[in-house]
């Protein structure tokens, strides 16, 4: 069964993705709690695409790494890591400026797969700009390794 890991923390997350994907696109881990992690994300030039609108791989990688920590929060004890195995996104709206906040929570939270659900938002109305889902599959380690 897998619950919240209390070692692991919003800091935690944000001082090992410094120099990784989540740093370099401005991405912050606000919050990890029971069933549930929370990121933000400025918007920069650099997440939009060439029509100056806010990218949907930048939603996309903001969405997948909230789970992706959430995930990691929540590995059962003995567990090694983790891999995604499916994502879906929904686009519901967009952004030139401001920044995206994230809440991922729990569906499912098993011994060999995990099931998270993201909503993306406007940092400054609220309204939500995507839904995602994914589904992880937690790694083991591996007899004689």
């Amino acid at each position: 069964m897998s619950q919240l890991r209390k070692e692991i923390t919003a800091g935690y997350f944000n001082r090992i993705a410094t120099d990784y994907l989540p740093g370099h696109l401005g991405m912050r881990i606000t919050s990890v709690a029971d069933r549930r992690v929370e990121a933000e994300m400025p918007i920069t030039p650099r997440l939009l695409a060439p029509n100056r609108y806010l990218h949907a791989g930048s939603v996309v990688a903001l969405a997948d790494t909230a789970c992706g920590c959430a995930t990691v929060a929540h590995l059962p004890v003995g567990a090694e890591s983790f891999t995604t195995i499916e994502i879906k996104s929904n686009h519901l709206g967009t952004l030139r400026e401001g920044s995206v906040t994230c809440v991922a929570t729990a569906q499912h939270l098993g011994r060999t797969t995990q099931v998270w659900d993201a909503e993306v938002s406007d940092g400054d109305s609220g309204r939500r700009l995507a839904l995602f889902r994914c589904t992880q599959m937690i790694l083991w380690p591996q007899p004689g390794e």
